[in-house]
């Protein structure tokens, strides 16, 4: 069978090459005789891919030495609990910026354990837009700032980075941000946050895992009643191992980091860093989307186009009511798939992540075109 063009936001799509690697290796790891699914996640054949993994993402983001690097489950919605109940430290109040409906699940699980004051706010503008800085009106001694980096419901996108030094006055209140849908997808300095922590089902691995990058001084302060396996510091002393992992899912990461790190050279950019080159291919797979839809009196998207997503572009029809599922359907009998937007929502969502290829973005664009001929 024909592999189909998947624009799901996630699980989403995986690297052909990735998955074509996994099957090889399904029954037999490196001689082990056996799958990696089937191994102990403590004997001596599994050490190797947890800890490959940690030094591939590092090297990828350029992690500083003072941060950990956690593999964990639950996913990001598991982690807007996980957050809070570590990072709170006893102050009992954090501020969080509000950009969609992912902001609105962050803000509303921190609520369980602490007071969350919603700083800015885009929803008097339908969550077209990210509130600038001088929007802001920080709550001083917040315990974080939280953002979600990429609203994947929504299609918008950060494309700066908060500056919390001059928002608070001070370096007490570190920026904690959702990067699950665009994580590995362009240059991040890691070092302006505190923490980033995002799902892997989008631009990492399977659903099922969730990675989290934390700074040395902001573990070891967890709620007393937050679960052993949530807690940061007992995570970062065992390594990712207190308990048993997704290390299927941890093993197919590590396959997508190396993936990455051979981009620049795939691509004939040696000289570009992974993160680059995956920025370069990006920025071109979204502006050929957004061109065919500013293009287009067929076609509208309500982001500001300084704050689109390069992830998930979404949009609807002349007639949204009547043409949304015909565009679905003949979009999927043609080879592209997932592209209905969130039932919250409706509209059209096409996710772009790091391994949907420019083809694929080529091939929905042409669609689309057709689409506008023969129904508008």
């Amino acid at each position: 069978m024909a592999r189909v063009h998947n624009f799901s936001p996630g699980p989403a799509t995986i690297p052909t090459e990735v998955l074509q690697q996994a099957a090889d290796e399904l029954l037999d790891w490196r001689g082990t005789g056996m799958s990696v699914m089937e191994m102990s996640h403590r004997s001596a054949d599994y050490e190797p891919v947890v800890a490959e993994a940690e030094a591939d993402l590092r090297a990828l983001l350029a992690v500083p030495s003072n941060y950990r690097v956690l593999f964990m489950q639950g996913g990001a919605l598991a982690e807007n609990a996980i957050v809070p109940l570590n990072m709170l430290r006893g102050r009992g109040v954090a501020d969080y910026v509000d950009t969609g409906i992912w902001s609105v699940k962050s803000m509303t699980e921190a609520r369980r354990y602490g007071t969350v004051n919603a700083i800015a706010s885009s929803r008097g503008d339908a969550y077209v837009r990210v509130p600038k800085q001088d929007e802001w009106r920080p709550t001083p001694g917040a315990a974080y700032v939280h953002i979600c980096g990429n609203e994947t419901i929504g299609g918008i996108e950060y494309q700066w980075t908060p500056d919390v030094v001059a928002a608070y006055g001070n370096d007490d209140t570190p920026l904690v941000s959702d990067v699950s849908s665009h994580i590995l997808s362009r240059p991040v300095d890691v070092s302006r946050y505190g923490l980033l922590y995002g799902g892997a089902q989008k631009n990492v691995s399977m659903a099922g895992l969730t990675f989290v990058i934390v700074r040395d001084d902001l573990i070891g302060h967890a709620h007393p009643l937050c679960p052993s396996a949530f807690d940061y510091k007992v995570l970062a002393d065992n390594g990712s191992m207190f308990n048993t992992p997704p290390t299927y899912a941890i093993y197919l990461a590590g396959l997508v980091f190396k993936w990455l790190l051979a981009r620049p050279a795939a691509i004939g950019r040696p000289e570009l860093s992974p993160m680059a080159a995956m920025e370069s291919l990006n920025v071109e797979k979204a502006q050929l989307l957004y061109a065919a839809l500013d293009a287009s009196a067929f076609y509208t998207t309500r982001i500001v186009p300084e704050d689109r997503s390069r992830m998930n572009v979404t949009f609807r029809l002349q007639d949204d009511d009547a043409l949304t599922m015909p565009f679905v359907q003949a979009a999927a009998e043609a080879g592209l798939k997932g592209l209905k937007g969130h039932r919250a929502v409706g509209g059209i969502r096409a996710s772009i992540y790091n391994a949907m290829p420019r083809e694929g973005v080529v091939a929905l664009v042409d669609f689309m075109r057709e689409f506008e001929r023969t129904h508008g």
